[in-house]
């Protein structure tokens, strides 16, 4: 239990602080934080208040899906937000092409680290990826459908709200399904033994 424990709020905190590295590079958010970055423009309040407020939105949506959170769940609602404030507080933007691609890459590769962390730990999914496997569930359309469908909506709306859209979102779209791959295996809490 204390190694997921320390996982769980390990992989958060990393979470929110790589989504800090991409909004710093300046190349291209990953989908979600393309809506929460468009909605803050909006709005004047900061890019992890929206990440939060947006949470607790999306955990709303559960009830009618009969998705149950769980303590990954809460978490994750409060703390990718948090830190992603707390590491832009003190990240400065990164200036020319080769600062810029390497902060990119940074935080595409820890996002797959933080991934690999939190969900590895087994205390229940994020917000968003309950949003996506209740759809699944409740409509039976196939998982690949319904997180397709959702990505795309979030990422049109975001960028139509002023969110950051670019390389960044492209790569992040395609690298982050091995990396999360790669560190759920690294990661991985051996199940306890039956007895």
């Amino acid at each position: 239990m204390p190694r997921r424990l320390v996982q769980l709020y390990a992989g958060l905190v990393l979470y929110g602080v790589s989504s800090a590295l991409l909004l710093r590079s300046g190349l291209g958010l990953e989908p979600w934080n393309v809506l929460n970055e468009g909605v803050a423009e909006r709005t004047g309040l900061s890019i992890g208040t929206i990440t939060v407020l947006l949470g607790a939105v999306i955990l709303l949506l559960w009830i009618p899906l009969r998705q149950r959170p769980g303590l990954g769940t809460l978490s994750n609602v409060v703390l990718v937000g948090v830190s992603m404030d707390a590491a832009l507080s003190v990240l400065p933007d990164a200036h020319g092409w080769a600062p810029r691609v390497g902060v990119m890459a940074g935080g595409i590769l820890l996002n797959g680290v933080a991934t690999g962390l939190y969900i590895a730990a087994r205390f229940g999914s994020g917000p968003r990826d309950g949003l996506m496997t209740g759809l699944h569930r409740v409509t039976g359309r196939s998982l690949r459908l319904c997180r397709t469908a959702v990505e795309v909506a979030v990422v049109v709306t975001g960028f139509a709200l002023g969110g950051t859209l670019g390389v960044g979102t492209v790569l992040y779209a395609l690298a982050i399904g091995p990396l999360a791959q790669y560190f759920l295996r690294l990661f991985a809490v051996p199940e306890p033994a039956a007895t």
